[in-house]
């Protein structure tokens, strides 16, 4: 059984309480890996060393942060099965979604280095004769990132490689199902070099971490990825402490199928869109909006697809649905499923469970007074609504406090537009599912979907502040 410990000041430390905890597989019920758990001790002692290592780092030159941040991706490339195994055994990853993860995050490193040389200022015209006046950006110092489960891998990383990028140096805690997966972060930035301190890891129970990352003053910005509960509380914890951050939470996002839609396209899209990960993904299509004529053919295809899914080992090649990450979470669906089923929604497929595996289920007739049509199941569940047109879609597709992705598929490119800037959602993707990011583009959502925009140059903006800076070329006048 490997044990992991603490990655503080570049090096490997043990809990200073001896906290060890078990790390399960959720497919299996077994124990994976023992983890060190963070005291408040450690906790400040990460802070401590992010701090100490702020200076040295924020002025090193863009070529020294970009060199680093290649070599981990290329340390990264060269060790993508060892990270797809951790991703499959700790997060009940499957083996298609985790070797995704990790390649990803590999072009998200040499994205994030190619961010080092373009954190530009401007020159702007000024209203004073003779003053020269510009603007640059320099890095925050330290940021704190709190991970999620579904995506430890990529989301993680993607909060690290950007705040190091800009110049910041991080303590990340991860959540409490998938600390190994970051403590692999940490292994790979100590492969590539990264000065010590520059990269702190302290897996810790929420309850041990309290609020420790928004109130210290010496963490200028916090970045979250996770539900839209325990985000409201640090957003209203930042605020006391006019502190900077950027949430990434829940979302019940819609994929509208228009009736000029190639229907087996939009099976295909739309099933991939909910299923992927078992559902547990933020920007899940799990509000599936048909238009009326189409309705009754798209069930009928879409439930047969499901059916053929595979559910078992996520080893497996051919495994479509994994494990949750916790059994509780099938309770949790249960009861979404339920309430459909009693209100008058039709349960077309799926709907049991068995340990931390819930059937892929389909719900059709789903209303609005209905729970799973406002909450976020985070499973394998999927509602199909019917639409009487496009502008109704659009009712139902807003009709919702999240507006994280959405999608629209038609062959009508004129109203697909027309769609996409008035559907309420961060990011709309036409033809196509609601699941997509890349590592250089604004992604994140709107109302309770969280603000802020993580990749690339969105990132650099997030993770930067603007300095404003005159130069008076002669001598001004002054009036007294």
């Amino acid at each position: 059984m490997k044990e992991y410990k603490l990655f503080i000041g570049g090096e490997w430390v043990a809990s200073s309480t001896g906290t060890i905890a078990d790390d399960m597989n959720p497919a299996t019920g077994a124990v994976y890996a023992r983890v060190h758990q963070a005291s408040k001790a450690d906790i400040d002692k990460a802070i401590g060393a992010a701090y100490a290592a702020r200076l040295a780092w924020g002025n090193s030159l863009a070529k020294e942060r970009e060199a680093i941040l290649i070599k981990a991706a290329d340390v990264l490339a060269s060790r993508i099965p060892e990270i797809a195994e951790v991703l499959i055994d700790e997060a009940g990853s499957g083996f298609g979604k985790a070797m995704f993860e990790a390649g990803f995050v590999v072009n998200l490193l040499r994205s994030a280095a190619g961010e080092c040389r373009r954190i530009n200022g401007e020159t702007m015209p000024s209203d004073s004769p003779g003053l020269f006046s510009m603007s640059l950006r320099r890095p925050l110092g330290v940021i704190a990132g709190i991970a999620p489960f579904n995506f430890p891998f990529l989301l993680a990383c993607k909060k690290v490689a950007m705040a190091l990028a800009a110049g910041n140096t991080f303590v990340l805690k991860p959540a409490s199902y998938t600390p190994v997966t970051a403590m692999k972060i940490a292994e790979i930035f100590e492969a590539a070099g990264l000065p010590p301190g520059v990269l702190n890891v302290i897996p810790c129970q929420g309850s041990t971490l309290g609020d420790s990352l928004v109130a210290d003053p010496r963490i200028r910005m916090v970045t979250f990825t996770g539900s839209t509960e325990v985000g409201k509380q640090l957003a209203a914890e930042a605020g006391k402490h006019l502190k900077k951050i950027t949430l990434e939470m829940g979302g019940k996002s819609p994929l509208i199928v228009l009736k000029d839609a190639d229907l087996d396209y939009a099976v295909n899209a739309a099933a991939f869109g909910v299923f992927l990960h078992q559902g547990q993904v933020c920007m899940a299509n799990s509000r599936i909006i048909v238009e009326e004529p189409i309705f009754d053919s798209f069930c009928e295809k879409f439930t047969a697809k499901v059916r053929t899914y595979r559910m078992g080992d996520p080893h497996d090649p051919h495994t479509v649905i994994g494990p949750l990450i916790d059994r509780k979470q099938c309770a949790f669906i249960d009861g979404h499923v339920r309430d459909a089923v009693t209100k008058g929604a039709r349960l077309l497929t799926g709907g049991k469970s068995e340990g931390n595996f819930y059937e892929p289920t389909v719900l059709a007739g789903v209303t609005a007074d209905m729970v799973v049509f406002k909450e976020e199941s985070f499973g394998p569940v999927v509602s199909v609504i019917k639409a009487r047109d496009s502008e109704d879609a659009l009712a139902v597709a807003n009709d919702s406090c999240f507006g994280l992705s959405s999608a629209v598929i038609t062959n009508d490119l004129q109203r697909a537009m027309d769609l996409s800037q008035r559907i309420e959602a961060g990011m709309v993707h036409i033809n196509n599912c609601t699941a997509y990011d890349e590592p250089h583009v604004p992604f994140g959502g709107i109302k309770d979907s969280g603000f802020g925009r993580e990749g690339g140059k969105y990132s650099m903006d997030e993770m930067t502040e603007v300095k404003w800076i005159t130069i008076q070329v002669g001598q001004r006048h002054f009036p007294f």
